[in-house]
């Protein structure tokens, strides 16, 4: 059994290089070795830089960090087993929100054994725990064998990878931020009940970031819910989520809604897709065969389906970027007018984002400007907007996403789920036509989750048609009118 280890924060707070506000302050908490705990807050309350705190990776960009106050973005003390964190600590490992972070290595077996052999392990006995690793997040089928290459990894895999690397380590301390936010339902139980027997059978200190809760309560004795000027709530989990009122705090609580949409006409045809296939360089299989579907003027249509089956694929063909290996993608007259060209992507890139918005996976992959609202605004100044529309325009989506007192941020400072407002937000700065999304909703708290619903509700009421690739089943409720249903590449009946 692996030797759990307890975690201390005094004062602790953190303020990103070149920001004014406080990321997290005044935050007093102890956590027992070997206690689980979940950790709950709003979208930018702090919890990813707080986990980051713990596992000694922040840096105030003057050389301070937690436990050292000689810094001005840095204050108070985080101790693991009593050392200061800033020393960095073996026994603590971190699962980031993005799983790009933490791949390194072309094979997805030897990136999970990188950090064994960082550490000194022998080279067998760092393959036999890589592979037991994989083993326990889902990743041993055939298609899914350790030669196989990380670039073509979907979203959900990667982070599955990536949470490998971090089980395969044998750490005291377990620090998951959103763990299962790009999972499908099946690898997420999956990825749940591997955590559980891993944090039970080892004995290590666990702390879980989630926006949705119900799952992971069965595996944890302890919720503190954080706010940027500390500790909102602690206490056994039936006791702090009683509290309703966490609901305006930003916390999902585990409660059903109903929010299926009103039903909408379906305007002119603006895209179809036929037979298009798209094959990987180096790939053994295409990631995608023969999706054949077409998009309305005020509709929402839904692209689900298991993790790896081709979602994002489908979305950047969609979206016009990525050039496809058989069929075609075709704009209707109403979309390419003024654009000789019916293909995508074959359009200049102006044409294409003034046409088809497209929000990334990782949101960071589109982010182009140095603040949130320099942001916003590069679009509707592409398109030729006076000063004082380009100015409503980036007000307004700030306003709406929650996103005001981080005008002035860089958009690389924000925490995740403000970086996907802000790339949903700059998608519909532009007003294109047509919007293609991928997990739009990751990330959030239920308060900015129903605002995202409302802002993409309205867009289809005025006619834009939307696709989006998600796992969030009440959002597809909320907002979906058709759904595509892909499983290994291609198109599947509907569920019933």
């Amino acid at each position: 059994m692996t030797a759990a280890s307890s975690i201390e924060c005094r004062g602790f707070g953190h303020r990103p290089p070149g920001r004014r506000a406080w990321a997290l302050r005044d935050i007093d908490l102890t956590v027992a070795a070997g206690e689980h705990v979940l950790l709950l807050g709003a979208s930018g309350a702090g919890k990813s830089t707080l986990l980051r705190a713990i596992a000694g990776l922040l840096d105030d960009g003057q050389g301070g960090s937690a436990d050292r106050n000689d810094g001005t973005n840095t204050e108070g003390t985080v101790r693991v087993d009593g050392a200061p964190s800033f020393r960095g600590n073996p026994r603590v490992g971190l699962l980031l929100q993005d799983p790009d972070a933490h791949l390194l290595l072309s094979r997805m077996a030897d990136d999970v054994a990188f950090g064994l052999r960082t550490r000194g392990v022998a080279p067998q006995e760092a393959a036999r725990r890589a592979a037991a690793a994989l083993e326990a997040v889902g990743l041993t089928s055939v298609e899914l064998n350790g030669a196989r290459r990380v670039a073509t990894l979907s979203g959900g895999e990667r982070q599955r990878v990536a949470l490998a690397g971090v089980l395969a380590t044998n750490p005291g301390v377990m620090l998951l931020d959103e763990p299962t936010s790009m999972l499908d339902p099946d690898g997420a139980a999956l990825v749940r009940a591997s955590v559980s027997r891993l944090a039970r059978d080892r004995g290590v200190t666990l702390i879980v970031v989630e926006h949705r809760v119900t799952e992971w309560l069965p595996l944890v004795d302890r919720v503190v819910v954080l706010r940027t000027d500390g500790i909102a709530a602690d206490g056994p989990p039936a006791q702090v989520l009683s509290d309703r009122s966490l609901i305006t705090q930003g916390v999902w609580l585990p409660v059903v809604t109903d929010n299926k949409p009103s039903a909408r006409p379906a305007g002119p045809r603006l895209l179809t897709a036929d037979q298009v296939s798209l094959q990987y360089p180096g790939a053994a299989t295409p990631a995608l065969a023969d999706l054949t579907m077409c998009v309305s003027a005020g509709t929402a249509t839904a692209l689900t389906g298991p993790n790896g089956s081709g979602k994002s694929t489908a979305a950047l063909l969609l979206g016009g970027l990525a050039r496809p290996s058989g069929g075609a993608v075709h704009a209707s007259p109403q979309l390419c007018a003024g654009v000789s060209e019916t293909r995508p992507h074959r359009w200049p890139s102006r044409d294409l984002a003034q046409r088809i918005g497209t929000v990334f996976q990782n949101p960071e992959h589109a982010f182009v400007r140095a603040t949130a609202a320099e942001e916003l605004a590069a679009g509707p100044r592409a398109r030729g907007r006076s000063g004082s529309q380009v100015d409503d325009v980036v007000d307004t989506l700030l306003e709406r996403t929650h996103l005001r007192p981080l005008a002035e941020a860089n958009p690389y400072t924000l925490s995740g789920g403000q970086q996907r407002r802000l790339s949903v937000a700059a998608a519909l700065a532009t007003a294109p036509r047509l919007l293609v999304l991928d997990e739009p909703t990751f990330g959030q708290d239920p308060n900015t989750w129903l605002e995202l619903v409302e802002l993409l509700r309205e867009r289809c009421d005025a006619g834009v048609g939307l696709v989006f690739a998600t796992h969030d089943e009440p959002f597809v409720a909320a907002l979906a009118d058709a759904r595509v249903r892909l499983v290994a590449g291609r198109c599947s009946p509907e569920p019933s």
